[in-house]
């Protein structure tokens, strides 16, 4: 409904005007003075304000300032018996919709009121468009469904806003870069850059210059100054990837930068200050590197405030038609060539399959897939040698029918043999039971 809340300190004048919105159908509140207003305001949501200038308590300057501050989209009329230039201007800088002088026709204030309102309203659903678009666009790279996914893009959503250093973990293709784009995007920095620095790429040499920066003269090849990514990045992202792999040497450093902020160009005498956050990724193990002497313990608990661990694709299979779906519009659209269809058959030989080389080796093969297809359904045949070599279902004929029945026929005889256990009956086909209850659900077993 409609909502108006009228401020002015003469009973008579607000309750007139309240029974015209009544009868044109608002919701009406009425407030006496500027602290009334900003405790209803707080308290109920309203698309519009009528204010009166002069105000026992507050001057309707004032208030107009507080309500522009900190309820924005909230439209403003002020109202004055006692026009002056300077009140008007000072409205309208400080964002009144526009200002009335009493006595005021009704017709032209129900005129002016209406599209004040219509503003509001635009405004409102302008901004919940823009949310559910970013919302969208965070994660629309990373794909599923599975209670897995949907835990680590609740925690992606629950840390962004915040400026806590984050450590993601996980195996190679399982999307750590994703993840900390959609940290970025979804964080106050998002406007700022978000730089990646593939640590295991980069000489440990030139490390330290890249994040750091150099002089000219500072070391050989060094012909003129460059200013370092920690510079590049101010006031935004740093995601180091492959943290794992830098020396002692050099977690020593970022230590001191992560602690402080401070840097020192290679060459220089002169400390600088960097406001960025980082992220960091590995798909190593730094607590067992920890114990081998290999990576500080004081480095890695600054790294780990928040850690979100991605599994690996075996481990979440439920994800995988999704993915499946996820990587054909991808590959259309990248290559113009439209697959949209895959049979049962391949599909049930795609999550037979480990994955040890997780999403990313799962796009490169539906890419090749989509190439090599020469219908307008991707089958078996059009998947790679090792994936039909390797799989479980490897020595059955790439009929959809049989295929499907074999499959599930298999699975109800292992679990009549082994007595209903999903544990043992896992165990025994040599899938987790993650896996296990993805087919049967699939097969409508469960």
């Amino acid at each position: 409904m409609k909502k108006i809340l009228i401020v002015d300190d003469e009973v008579s004048f607000r309750q007139h005007l309240s029974h015209l919105f009544i009868r044109r159908g608002y919701q009406v509140l009425e407030a006496q003075n500027g602290k009334e207003t900003l405790d209803i305001i707080q308290d109920t949501p309203v698309d519009l304000v009528l204010l009166d200038i002069v105000l026992p308590d507050l001057d309707g300057i004032e208030i107009l300032q507080k309500l522009k501050e900190q309820y924005p989209d909230i439209q403003v009329i002020m109202m004055t018996g006692n026009a002056t230039v300077e009140n008007a201007i000072a409205s309208m800088k400080l964002g009144a919709y526009d200002y009335l002088i009493k006595p005021f026709d009704l017709e032209e204030l129900n005129i002016l009121v209406e599209r004040a309102r219509e503003l509001t309203q635009l405004k409102r659903e302008s901004e919940i468009f823009k949310r559910e678009r970013d919302k969208k666009s965070k994660f629309e790279e990373f794909v599923g469904s599975s209670p897995q996914t949907k835990a680590a893009l609740d925690l992606v959503q629950k840390v962004a806003p915040m400026n806590s250093t984050v450590l993601i973990t996980g195996e190679t293709g399982t999307g750590k870069e994703l993840i900390a784009k959609a940290i970025h995007r979804y964080s106050p920095r998002r406007d700022k850059p978000f730089i990646v620095v593939n640590c295991s790429a980069i000489q440990d040499t030139l490390l330290e210059s890249e994040m750091f920066g150099h002089e000219k003269g500072s070391f050989t090849g060094a012909i003129k100054s460059k200013r370092g990514l920690v510079s590049v990045a101010q006031s935004g992202t740093l995601f180091l990837d492959e943290i794992g792999d830098v020396s002692q040497g050099f977690q020593t450093k970022l230590l001191r930068f992560l602690e402080s902020g401070d840097y020192r160009p290679i060459g220089s005498t002169q400390t600088f200050k960097s406001d960025v956050r980082v992220i960091a990724a590995t798909n190593k193990n730094l607590q067992k590197l920890l114990i081998e002497g290999n990576f500080r313990e004081d480095l890695y608990y600054r790294l780990n405030v928040i850690n979100i661990h991605l599994l690996p694709l075996r481990d979440r299979m439920e994800d995988l038609p999704e993915l499946v779906e996820y990587c054909l519009k991808k590959t259309c659209y990248r290559t113009g060539r439209c697959i949209s269809k895959i049979s049962k058959a391949a599909i049930a030989l795609l999550e037979s399959y480990d994955w040890p080389g997780n999403v990313r080796e799962l796009e490169n093969v539906i890419e090749r897939a989509v190439i090599l297809c020469n219908t307008t359904e991707i089958n078996p045949a059009d998947l790679p040698i090792d994936i039909r070599n390797q799989s479980k279902l490897s020595e059955i004929k790439d009929d959809d029918k049989s295929l499907y029945t074999i499959e599930k026929e298999h699975l109800l005889n292992t679990l009549k043999e082994l007595k209903g256990n999903k544990t043992l009956t896992a165990k025994t086909l040599g899938i987790t039971k993650k896996t296990l209850y993805s087919k049967l659900r699939k097969y409508g077993l469960i």
